[in-house]
């Protein structure tokens, strides 16, 4: 066998990982993941409880593997989006085909949390790599710039002379950057690749969760006014 190769009964197991996965989807896009049972996988494999916890210890075990995989997706998705310099809207675009493959996968990750789950480490770092994806676009395509900036800090601010609600949350996030981790990105870069998550998400979530059906309109239509609209207001 060569150097690094898995042997049988490593692709073995691989493989009923996988099948086992695979199962817990199809339970999740039916129940939730509240609702998953590895009793239930178990069964409809043809194997005992017990053979199935020899593959995954429980039922947070599979469901952090299945958050681990969701992320892992998303971040190559949006590197790959990134590197193809398709920017901001580029971005969006390659977050919503995503969702739409497969919303269960979606919500797993940005839906309601799990009662008593609690996701590890790992998948933070990853949400992070996300987001830090998301900053270094906005940061290429900040229209502002130092002088550009200074000048909007200037016309942002009520006629009191107290802060207009962009300053203020830009001040805040001055001191509330642990989020974007060691990304350098400015305040006011913060602040429109927060606008940018914030509202793609509320969108998607809506349509995915079927809120837009009957109303008549084209949903794409409109997370497409919405995150071109936010280019003007950035």
């Amino acid at each position: 066998m060569a150097a690094g190769a898995a042997s049988p009964r490593e692709r073995y197991r691989s493989q009923v990982r996988a099948e086992i996965k695979a199962r817990a989807w199809e339970q999740i896009a039916t129940a939730g993941a509240s609702g998953l049972s590895l009793n239930a996988i178990a069964k409809e494999l043809g194997m005992s409880g017990p053979a199935l916890y020899r593959y995954f210890g429980g039922r947070d075990d599979l469901i952090t593997e299945l958050v681990r995989d969701a992320y892992r997706s998303l971040a190559d998705t949006f590197c790959a989006a990134a590197d193809a310099g398709s920017g901001l809207s580029g971005l969006a675009r390659a977050m919503r085909r995503w969702a739409l493959e497969d919303p269960q996968r979606y919500f797993l990750v940005y839906g309601t949390p799990v009662p008593g789950y609690r996701a590890p480490d790992d998948t933070t770092a990853t949400a992070r790599e996300i987001m830090a994806t998301l900053l270094d676009v906005c940061a290429a395509e900040d229209p502002a710039g130092p002088a550009g900036d200074a000048g909007a800090d200037a016309a942002d601010t009520t006629r009191e002379g107290a802060p207009a609600p962009a300053d203020a949350l830009e001040a805040h996030l001055a001191d509330h950057r642990h989020w974007a981790g060691d990304h350098p990105a400015p305040p006011h870069v913060l602040r429109r690749a927060l606008a940018y998550w914030t509202r793609l998400h509320g969108v998607l979530s809506l349509e995915l969760a079927g809120h837009f059906t009957g109303m008549g309109f084209d949903p794409e239509v409109l997370f497409t006014a919405e995150f071109e609209g936010l280019k003007g207001r950035s």
